[in-house]
Parts: C-alpha cells; structure tokens; sequence
C-alpha cells in the first residue's frame, strides 16, 4: 500500500467515531480528500459524500460506514465509578480488563474496565454470564464529584484505538468494523481521480450502521443513485473452531468477498465478477440467502430501489479490540471497484433479465 495511502488508513482507526458521534473522523475525511473530490459535502445525519464527476449519466453510490461499536456513561457511582450501556454489538466477555478511552467534550479521558477479580468471585458467580451492570469503567477519580469534572452522563467510550502491523500484510485495531469501509471508498476516488468514467461517483462515509443502517437510509435517500455498493467486513473463517459449513471459506489475503443473493443486483453482480476475472483481482465468494445487516440492504430498498451489491473485507475477532484485516485485501478492493465502475455507461441497464 502506498504510503499515503496507509497514513491516511492510520489516521482514520485512531480516531474515535462511536455511532452518534462520528464527527471527528468525518473531519479527517474532508481534509483527506479536499484535493482529490469534486465536491464534498455532508448532510445533517452526518454522512460524508466526496463526489468524483457529479455531472455523470450514471451515478453510484458506494458506502462503507465509518461508525465503530462503543459504550455511553450512564450513571457515576459515589466512589467516582463509572457504569454503561452499550452502542452496537459488545460482546461483554471481551470487556474486563480493557483499556478505553472516554470521548468528552472537553478532551479525551483515560479509563480501564474493572470487574470483581477471580479470587474473589463466588463458584456460582464464575461461571455466570457476565452482566454489563457487573462492569464499570475506572478513570481514577477519588469520588463522583470529580468524575463528574471530567466525564458526562452520555459521554461516549471506545476500545483504547492504535493500529499494529503483523505478519503478512496484516493490521490489527479496534474499529476496523468498518473504518476500512470508509477508507476503501475514498481510495476508490483517488484512483479513479486521473480516469475517464462516464458515471457520477458518490463515495459516502455512512455514520450509525452499527446501531441500524441509519446514516445509508438517509443518504441513499438524497442522493438517489442508479447503483449502490456497500463495503463492510465479514467473518473469516480461517482460524479455529469456526465452522465453515455454516459460516462458509472465507480467507484473509485471499482478496474480497462478493457476497450473492436476495440482496444483491443480479447485474452488477456479474460485472464485478467479470471485473474481478478481467483485472486478474483476487475475490471470494459468500452466499447471503436473505437481506444483509450491513449498508447494502438499506440500499437495495431505498425511494423505488437501488441496484445493490455487498463487497466485504475478511476480518478476524470482530467486534473486539484486536480485530486483524489484510492490508492487501483493502487495495483489492478498492482496484475491483474503480474496475467496476469504470466499465459502467450510460447505457448500462441493472434492470435483471
């Protein structure tokens, strides 16, 4: 990847963007892509839409959300202790002994989940399940009084973010659902900045997925494309006790995965895998028998419907503070969809036949 490439990826995992309060990443984006959009914009949801072309016959629509999973402050014991609820899907296993990472108005405040240890749990409380009331968030503070000069009820909290490099391309960091989504799509522009294409180009950085789609309904709304292809991750299945009768073979480094079903446009489903073949991009496969919960179902359904497709990034441990991508799959994937689009014309129909 080249290097700007890979600082501006850096750039957008190590900055907070919890659903409700992307802001701070979507400012990112607008300075990253000040010199390469046509047009930037951003609606009062707080999508971000960089557009390439704006005049085109055709206009697609890419989204790869950039909100991550978090906790919101709720309640501040007398002791200074913090308790929360969750934003998306926290797996609460995963949570005693983090390092997080408060998000105030006033600057970011350090913490780390606390819970009784195992020497003094009781044998029933050991094998119980762990319960989010069970847990709270230490920042420090001697009493409520002064946590309450630092943090806020509503305050939002993330996994401590930083990205590390390990073997074979790989990337490891909080939030990679789907910050990467919202890099692949940016990247998508930059390479098709110094291109001919015949479409309008609406690379958006979608907020609110994790807690529902919301930020694709609204913006796919606005921009009424003719095509919409979302980017998001999907599970790998190339480690442990994952069972890929059900879950499928889905390899990180193996290139992205096409998803193909009910949600998915029988049209721009070829074109992409005959792109893919064309171009020599690696892709896998995944078979979706129903609508997706990721931004492609919203908008597949959208005003009169939307040609939809779902292209997704093989991540391991999601929704966990170590989630691991491939650095070469994100490439792939932006190269499939700069391919992709640049094969559409104005006479290009997605009606299926």
């Amino acid at each position: 990847m080249r290097a700007e490439s890979l600082k501006f990826l850096t750039e957008i995992e190590e900055t907070p963007s919890p659903s409700g309060f992307e802001q701070p990443v979507q400012r990112v984006v607008r300075r990253r892509m000040k010199s390469i959009a046509d047009r930037i914009t951003t609606d009062v949801h707080g999508n971000t839409v960089c557009t390439l072309n704006p005049k085109g016959k055709q206009s697609v629509m890419l989204a790869g959300h950039c909100d991550q999973i978090g906790l919101m402050v709720n309640y501040i014991d007398d002791k200074g202790f913090i308790f929360v609820r969750p934003i998306g899907g926290i797996d609460n296993a995963v949570l005693p002994g983090t390092h997080v990472t408060v998000v105030t108005k006033k600057g970011n405040v350090e913490g780390i989940i606390g819970r009784k240890p195992i020497h003094v749990l009781k044998p029933e409380e050991r094998n119980a399940k762990l319960e989010l009331r069970e847990m709270w968030i230490d920042i420090g503070a001697k009493d409520k009084k002064e946590a309450e000069k630092h943090v806020s009820i509503g305050d939002p909290a993330v996994f401590k973010l930083g990205m590390s490099r390990i073997e074979n391309d790989m990337i490891v960091s909080p939030g990679l659902d789907n910050k990467t989504g919202t890099f692949i799509v940016m990247e998508t522009l930059r390479l098709l900045k110094t291109r001919k294409i015949s479409s309008a180009v609406h690379a958006v950085s979608t907020v609110q997925e994790e807690i529902g789609c919301r930020g694709a309904i609204t913006s796919c709304f606005g921009l009424q494309p003719d095509v919409g292809i979302a980017v998001d991750v999907t599970h790998a299945t190339d480690y442990p006790d994952i069972d890929k009768r059900t879950h499928g073979d889905i390899q990180i480094g193996k290139g992205p995965v096409i998803a193909v079903g009910a949600n998915i446009n029988p049209v721009v489903l070829d074109l992409l895998i005959d792109t893919a073949k064309k171009k020599k991009i690696p892709y896998q496969m995944n078979a979706e028998p129903s609508a997706t919960p990721t931004d492609a179902n919203a908008l597949q359904i959208s005003r009169a419907g939307v040609a939809a497709a779902l292209v997704s990034i093989p991540n391991r441990y999601m929704h966990t503070q170590v989630e691991t991508v491939s650095l070469i799959d994100l490439e792939n994937c932006a190269k499939l969809f700069a391919e992709t689009i640049a094969r559409i014309t104005p006479r290009t129909s997605f009606v299926p036949k």
